[in-house]
C-alpha cells in the first residue's frame, strides 16, 4: 500500500503514529478533513495481522467519519484512531493512558471517543492524560454510551427502508438478521422486538451470542448469517462484508446496519441494486453515536437535543433514496453527494481571521 498516494487521492490531512514499547502501544490516528470542525472518531482496539491492514482500516474509517458528520449536519470533521491490540486480553490502564498522551500531542485537532473494543472504563483512563475526548460517562459530565443513540438511529433508518420497500414503516412481523451482537445491536434489538419483529443473530463471541439468545433471537453461525431468509440484513460487526462473494448469498430486501464501511468496493452498491436490495448507506443510518457526542462540543450536553438530531436520520435516509432514484445513481453515491455538497458549501464561505 502506498500510504501517501492513498492519502493524497482521498484528501487526508494527517496520519499520526504513536508507540510506547513499555506498555505495548502501537497506535494510529488518521485525520481526514477538518472543514466542519475538529476531527472526531472512536478508537478501535483490534488485533490486526499486519500494520498495512490496520493503516488502511483507520484511513477508511476516518474518511467515513467526515461524510457521516457532514451528512448528519453536525459541526465535526472526520478522524479515527486505532490501537493494534486484542481488546479481550491486551488492554491495560497503562496502555490507555499512553494512548491518551498520544491524543494530547495533536492539540485538539482530534477528539477521541469509543469504538469497537473500547469501553467507558477505557475512556476514563484516557481522560487522565487528555481533555480531547468526548463520550465520557454521564456521571463524569459526558454524554454517556454512544451506542444507545447509534442503535436508535439504525432503527429509524430501517423504518425508512421499510416505508420505501413495503409502503409502511412498520417492522411488525419482519425478520431482521443481525451480524454482530455487540453494544449497538443490544440497543437496537429492543426497538425491533417492541414492534414485533423477529430476530436472527450471529456473533463470534459466546457472551454476545448469549445476550442475543436471552432476547429471543434465533442463533446462526457467523458464516451462515448471509444465507438467512430475512427482510432486512443488519451488519453490526466490521466493515467490507458486502462483496462479490457475500452479496449473491443475501436473501433480503434491504440492508441497514451500524457497521462502518460495509461496502468492500463501490461496485458492491451497484451489485445490491441489481439484486433489488435497498442499501441504507452506513454513514447515514449509524450516525447516532457521533451526533450524541457532538452535543458535548461547545455547549453543555443535552440528551433531548441529541435525540432530536438523531431523529432526522429517518428523513435523511428517505432523502438519499429519493435522490438516488431521481439521479439514476446508487444510494451510496447519493449519500456521498449529500455530504460533499455540504462540505463544499462550507469551504466556499469567506474565512475571516480570528
Amino acid at each position: 500500500m502506498k500510504v501517501l498516494e492513498y492519502m493524497g487521492r482521498y484528501g487526508f490531512e494527517e496520519l499520526a503514529i504513536g508507540t510506547d514499547p513499555a506498555v505495548g502501544l502501537r497506535a494510529f490516528i488518521a485525520i481526514h478533513d477538518t472543514t466542519l470542525g475538529p476531527g472526531c472518531g472512536g478508537v478501535r482496539i483490534w488485533p490486526f495481522e499486519s500494520e498495512e491492514e490496520a493503516v488502511l482500516d483507520v484511513l477508511r474509517l476516518a474518511r467515513a467519519m467526515t461524510y457521516k458528520s457532514a451528512a448528519a449536519g453536525i459541526h465535526l470533521g472526520g478522524g479515527k484512531a486505532l490501537i493494534m491490540a486484542d481488546p479481550h486480553t491486551g488492554k491495560s490502564e497503562a496502555l490507555m493512558r499512553a494512548f491518551g498522551r498520544f491524543v494530547d500531542t495533536l492539540g485538539g485537532r482530534f477528539l477521541v471517543t469509543e469504538d469497537v473494543g473500547c469501553d467507558p472504563r477505557d475512556l476514563e483512563h484516557i481522560a487522565q492524560e487528555t481533555d480531547y475526548l468526548v463520550g465520557l460517562p454521564v456521571s463524569m459530565g459526558g454524554s454517556g454510551d454512544s451506542s444507545v443513540l447509534t442503535g436508535y438511529g439504525v432503527y429509524r433508518g430501517m423504518q425508512a427502508c421499510a416505508r420505501d420497500v413495503w409502503g409502511d414503516d412498520s417492522l411488525k412481523d419482519r425478520t431482521v438478521a443481525i451480524q454482530g451482537f455487540g453494544k449497538v445491536a443490544r440497543n437496537l434489538a429492543p426497538y425491533l422486538l417492541e414492534e414485533g419483529a423477529r430476530l436472527v443473530a450471529a456473533d463470534l463471541y459466546d457472551g454476545a451470542v448469549e445476550d442475543a439468545r436471552r432476547l429471543g433471537a434465533t442463533i446462526v453461525s457467523p458464516d451462515s448469517v448471509y444465507d438467512v431468509e430475512c427482510d432486512i440484513f443488519c451488519p453490526c460487526a466490521l466493515g467490507g462484508i458486502l462483496n462479490e462473494k457475500t452479496i449473491p448469498r443475501l436473501k433480503c430486501r434491504a440492508v441497514a446496519g451500524s457497521a462502518n464501511n460495509q461496502l468492500a468496493s463501490p461496485e458492491a452498491a451497484r451489485a445490491l441494486e441489481e439484486r433489488n436490495i435497498l442499501y441504507a448507506p452506513d454513514f447515514i443510518v449509524n450516525a447516532g453515536g457521533i451526533i450524541n457526542v457532538s452535543c458535548e462540543v461547545g455547549a453543555p450536553y443535552s440528551p433531548e437535543r441529541a435525540r432530536e438530531i438523531t431523529e432526522r436520520i429517518y428523513q435523511t435516509t428517505l432523502q438519499v433514496i429519493s435522490t438516488a432514484r431521481d439521479r439514476g445513481i446508487t444510494t451510496a453515491e447519493a449519500a456521498t453527494r449529500l455530504a460533499e455538497e455540504r462540505l463544499e458549501s462550507v469551504r466556499r464561505a469567506r474565512h475571516i481571521y480570528h
